[in-house]
């Protein structure tokens, strides 16, 4: 059942291009000269202007209808974000097609059943390691290829560049403005937190709507700029980052690193002096700790250009936020899924920031609870359902066109509180109910010293934590002025440890109900990647994978008389004598 309290915005939806043809088509009329991209080639950022962008999305345009691409047929990319996967994906939706951009970072075998799951007509390549993972390329009508690949090679090769010569009659303008916005034109795999990813499929409405909701609340230019690392295969940097750019006629500059080498987004970023800069929490930290090492990273970081930031996909903790609120720099945070295009809610920057609190609903979006406290949607940027799965789609789609999501929430003054994943809810052996996100969130929001909090205690008499550390704090002294009163600032794990075990104590009073607070902690010296699934790509815990790598560390805080097997590992004791 659903709560009869509806929570919507007060601002209308305004109107919005019918299709991505229209929108590409009007802005590079608007905007022809202007950048609309640029990447790092030979140490420089290389400008891509919208008209030469328009020609080039035309072209490819011609070119894949001449291989036999028709409206409604799909196109897969194995790829890292580059210049010829934007284009692509542009062409392809524009002619109504579908693009299923997929996480370059796969091993063979994930990568290769994800492509086929999707039935591609087509499938494109970054490069040899990339085709290396198809099984049976020679299955599909082409295989398109962003570089060269090595000679006698299986299936019906084209490279990228030969689809750039003009060969149709179309001129330069972008094909598809006929079509429905109510066609699909992306299917994207979900993050896949909790089992087997489902494929998103969402329409030309879904993504165009959102955009407009946020033209609203913000005044994006043609003057700002981007600077995007977020990748492109999940919703936060495929939608709403990448698509925030190009229908404001903002430019969009890749940040080449990716995200890996903060020394190379330090570059990047003062090169670009971004104005407005998309991020999950674990970058800004990473950001955060050099800032505080280092005044000319601080300087650089909180240029006078800098107008906000963007946080999504987890809690940013209030540690990071402070720092660049102080500086004059709004947080804003947002809230959403893949089934939601993925903005449900936005933050308002003149309201100060409450710890869970994810905003109101942005316009066209309303949201209501079911009685069990999960979140509805309902608006223009819900998902048609899942590829493929029509139960799976009947479970979360109502008749009426409400998506449950999944998450636990509230509704107070300033905006839609987020309690948890239902999925993150676990039951004591004495059936009461452990929020473990609540407690994670409690724990690493005040200290700049941990990176991630996994608390686990299913079927449990009582819960543990696992603690993994922010390593970069270690290597060079901060400045102790941003550290929080009274941080010891510990100078390596041994006295980190230390120090936990006299926070984690003062911290369990701040736990209400003695049955969550965690018995025991492991503090260990790993860090979680996305290259080993223990963090999805949008960098959220993984939970069934963190249970399975670290069980057997699990297990030792259970022993009761738990001692470390290495020495990069501390066991902390907090039951309540402790």
């Amino acid at each position: 059942m659903r709560s009869q309290t509806i929570f919507a915005a007060e601002q209308p939806l305004p109107p919005y291009p019918q299709n991505l043809a229209r929108m590409l088509n009007e802005n590079a009329a608007a905007f022809r000269d202007f950048p609309v991209y640029q990447e790092v080639r030979d140490g420089d950022y290389v400008p891509l202007s919208w008209g030469q962008f328009q020609r080039d999305i035309a072209a490819l345009q011609a070119n894949l209808q001449q291989l036999g691409l028709r409206p409604g047929e799909r196109v897969a990319i194995l790829s890292r974000n580059r210049q010829e996967m934007l284009e692509l994906e542009m062409a392809v939706m524009a002619l109504g097609a579908v693009v299923v951009p997929i996480f370059a970072g796969y091993p063979a075998n994930r990568a290769e059943a994800l492509v086929q799951f999707c039935e591609p007509k087509m499938v494109a390549v970054a490069d040899q390691e990339q085709f290396d993972k198809l099984g049976s390329p020679e299955a599909y009508a082409a295989i398109l290829h962003f570089d060269q690949l090595a000679a006698e090679q299986k299936g019906r090769l084209v490279p990228f560049e030969s689809l750039l010569s003009q060969t149709g009659a179309g001129g330069s303008a972008v094909q598809g403005e006929e079509i429905a916005a109510t066609t699909v034109s992306l299917m994207m795999y979900t993050s896949g937190t909790m089992g087997k990813p489902k494929c998103v499929q969402l329409t030309h409405r879904n993504i165009l709507s959102q955009q407009a909701a946020m033209k609203v609340l913000w005044k994006l230019s043609h003057k700002d700029r981007f600077l995007s690392y977020l990748p492109w295969h999940h919703s936060f940097g495929g939608i709403f980052e990448k698509y925030a750019a190009l229908t404001n006629g903002a430019v969009l500059s890749l940040e080449h690193g990716f995200g890996k080498s903060l020394q190379t987004l330090l570059s990047n970023w003062r090169k670009v002096m971004p104005t407005v800069f998309f991020s999950v929490p674990k970058i800004y930290q990473q950001l955060v700790t050099l800032a505080m090492q280092d005044r000319d990273v601080e300087r650089l970081l909180f240029h006078d250009e800098l107008r906000f930031i963007f946080t999504a996909a987890a809690p940013l903790p209030k540690t990071i936020s402070d720092l660049f609120e102080s500086r004059g720099i709004p947080v804003i945070e947002g809230w959403g899924l893949t089934e939601t295009s993925p903005c449900c809610t936005i933050t308002d920057p003149e309201i100060a920031r409450e710890p869970g609190v994810v905003g109101k609903p942005i316009p066209g979006v309303a949201l209501s609870l079911a009685d069990d406290g999960e979140i509805m949607v309902q608006g223009p940027n819900v998902m048609t359902g899942y590829f493929k799965n029509p139960e799976a789609s009947r479970r979360v789609l109502t008749d009426d066109g409400w998506f449950y999501t999944g998450d636990v929430g509230e509704f107070c003054e300033t905006g839609l509180r987020l309690i948890s994943r239902k999925d993150r809810i676990f039951k004591l052996s004495n059936a009461e109910k452990v929020i473990s996100t609540e407690i994670e969130n409690l724990i690493t929001g005040d200290c700049a010293f941990l990176s991630h909090a996994f608390l686990v205690g299913n079927g449990r008499n009582y819960p543990v934590v696992l603690l993994f550390p922010n390593r970069g704090m270690f290597s060079q002294m901060p400045d102790e002025a941003h550290l929080k009163p009274g941080c010891k600032s510990p100078k390596n794990l041994g006295d980190f440890a230390c120090c936990l075990s006299h926070c984690l104590q003062k911290l369990k009073n701040r736990i209400d109900v003695k049955y969550a607070r965690p018995h025991a902690a492991m503090l260990i010296d790993y860090e979680l990647s996305i290259e080993n699934e223990e963090l999805t790509p949008s960098m959220k815990l993984a939970p069934n994978v963190l249970a399975r790598v670290f069980k057997a560390d699990i297990e030792k805080l259970y022993a009761g008389n738990a001692k470390p097997g290495s020495e990069k590992v501390y066991i902390i004791d907090l039951k309540e004598n402790a």
